[in-house]
């Protein structure tokens, strides 16, 4: 069953191509995946019956998180990028060592070119991934066969076979010149970064020369080596043709909310990603707002700069280029264009979410609190606080408040009393009395302090909570707060709100919420609420207490000198474990040191 946070986000998946992230419940990254459809693909997580290890990952997830991309074949390398990365637990087959091959030319005296599926930071030259592992495999043999480099072992004292096939250079039995290898490896590396128009004319000669001597099988080979080479070095988004180290930034603007998306190209890779919202205090201009986050950015500690920067049109690049002292530039076109559209495209997606996020959230938060008012058939309020008390056979009573705002929690108001009356079991005025106590501290408080009151009260419990809290606040307070109780059934689940007004003509009666409903929800929440919170109370205080109670009965130690020790040491384990001379410090004198050490 997917989580509450899960269920919203998979109502705003977009039906575009990217990447997905799954993360478990410390936010880590187990498993990446690509789809032509995001939306489709996503929510078949959830909403399909999942066996095997599918079944195992979907029941680790708690979150995730989408990139969007143009086109499937970017994806796909995004998605290699991705695994890379973060190593997912789950993308067996994509991990480093086992995953999509490179292209490499070897830093050594004699280069070679080879395919890896490991990117080492040796010096070489690394190329890819590439998706299709057998058109990777067709382009590395097409370069060694069209610019050679060492295809032997080397220095074996004759040529090999492949120096007399025109595929190696001859470092099999002769010292080639480095000049020649570095001739040889530029043009190997503008083949690579897409600069294949030479050698198609070529191929495409070659292959028409074929066809007319009907060498039709040999035509077929080099019409292969074409489809080959072109998805091989065909350039791509996510993949840039340079090293250059660069951030791309750009934005979208709605609804007073400025969205930035952040883009890092490192090692001619997208790496990841990362995205800034806020609200807009100034809306005539957002491009000024935009440009301010990104020299804060730029600020932070342990921020490396760029070699470059990419922004939109519309920016003050040279006041940019002037505080980081870097280039800021804004492509017009081809891939840095494409990239810069791609990052607002997401911004726009990110800031799209927030806002159905919290439109979705607010049906769950404000709705659900009109639920409930409409369910009293009182006017919507935005406050609602709620009592709970907690005691142990009678010792340490105390109670607890929590406020809602808006279907919120509002902790900051929360409040905790330590309750004076003693309990009475057998006539249940335990509940009657600390009800009246902690309601007639809350709300007299309140008045004396000027402050607003809440737009309803409920209550855990039933008839005899609500009618002592009445009383309270109608003849002793003078005021008309709404009050309701949070009734449970014989299996001790709340099914039902207890609402009456008998002083103005209101008879008491049991209100049910649709248990699918929101305020329902909201109102199960509100009761565990404070009853967790009551709970945590008593725990402390009755432990507290045990460990007072314990050095009261020490001689010679009075509520000074037992708050000394409290303060200081926190714990009856620790003022056992502290020697004389540290129980001296805290202000004993050496008598009521040895007898403390003695005693306990």
């Amino acid at each position: 069953m997917a989580s509450e946070l899960i269920e919203n986000k998979l109502k705003l998946l977009p039906a575009k191509p990217g990447c997905y992230l799954m993360k478990d419940i410390n936010g880590k990254v187990i498993y990446v995946g690509k789809s032509k459809n995001l939306k489709s693909r996503v929510r078949s997580y959830f909403k399909s019956k999942q066996v095997g290890r599918r079944a195992e990952l979907v029941r680790e997830i708690r979150d995730y998180d989408i990139i969007t991309v143009s086109t499937d074949k970017e994806s796909f390398l995004l998605e290699v990028t991705l695994i890379k990365k973060y190593q997912p637990y789950y993308n067996v087959q994509l991990k480093q060592g086992t995953g999509y091959p490179y292209i490499e030319i070897t830093n050594e005296r004699d280069p070679q070119t080879k395919l890896t599926s490991i990117v080492r930071k040796d010096g070489g030259y690394y190329f890819g991934p590439y998706p299709n592992v057998y058109a990777a495999q067709a382009t590395l043999k097409f370069i060694q066969k069209v610019f050679p480099l060492r295809r032997c072992n080397g220095k074996q004292g004759r040529p090999c076979l492949y120096y007399h096939m025109g595929q190696c250079l001859g470092a099999c039995f002769k010292e080639v010149p480095k000049s020649v290898y570095a001739n040889q490896i530029r043009k190997i590396k503008s083949f690579l970064n897409g600069d294949i128009a030479k050698v198609k004319q070529e191929l495409n000669l070659r292959m028409e020369e074929a066809a007319n001597k009907l060498e039709f099988e040999r035509a077929a080979e080099i019409r292969d080596q074409l489809q080959y080479i072109e998805e091989t070095v065909e350039k791509q988004k996510i993949i840039s043709n340079d090293n250059k180290q660069r951030d791309i930034f750009n934005f979208y603007v709605d609804k007073s909310w400025l969205s930035v998306q952040i883009f890092f190209l490192r090692q001619a890779k997208l790496l990841r990603r990362e995205t800034r919202m806020f609200p807009l205090t100034d809306t005539s201009d957002p491009e000024d707002a935009f440009a301010s986050l990104i020299v804060q950015f730029y600020g932070q500690k342990n921020r490396v700069l760029p070699k470059e920067v990419l922004v939109p049109e519309g920016i003050d690049n040279e006041a940019l280029e002037e505080v980081l002292k870097i280039p800021v530039r804004t492509p017009k076109r081809g891939q840095k264009r494409s990239l810069l559209m791609m990052a607002k495209e997401n911004a726009k997606l990110k800031l799209d979410d927030k806002f159905r996020l919290l439109e979705l959230g607010n049906r769950k938060t404000k709705g659900a609190q009109k639920e409930i008012f409409a369910a009293l058939g009182l006017p919507y309020g935005h406050v609602i606080e709620s009592f709970d008390h907690s005691h142990i056979q009678g010792t340490d009573p105390v109670s607890a408040l929590v406020v809602f705002k808006d279907g919120e929690p509002d902790k900051n108001s929360y409040r905790k009393y330590k309750l004076k009356g003693e309990v009475e079991h057998q006539n249940g005025g335990d509940e009657v009395r600390n009800t009246r106590e902690v309601v007639r501290r809350r709300y007299s408080r309140l008045l004396r302090e000027h402050k607003e009151m809440p737009d309803l009260i409920l209550m855990d419990g039933g008839q005899i909570q609500v009618d002592a809290c009445q009383d309270v606040l109608r003849n002793e307070l003078n005021l008309n707060i709404p009050v309701a109780g949070m009734v449970k059934d014989d299996k001790h689940r709340t099914n039902h709100l207890l609402f009456g007004d008998p002083i103005n003509g209101v008879a008491f009666k049991l209100i049910p919420l649709d248990p699918k409903s929101q305020g329902f929800y909201l109102m199960t929440r509100i009761q565990d609420e404070v009853h967790r919170f009551a709970i945590t109370f008593h725990r402390k205080t009755h432990a507290k207490n045990a460990l007072s109670s314990k050095l009261d009965a020490i001689k010679g130690i009075g509520p000074k000198s037992r708050n000394k020790l409290l303060r200081h040491f926190g714990s009856l384990k620790k003022i056992k474990e502290a020697s004389i001379d540290e129980l001296r410090e805290v202000g004993l004198t050496l008598p009521q040191a040895q007898t403390v050490k003695l005693t306990l």
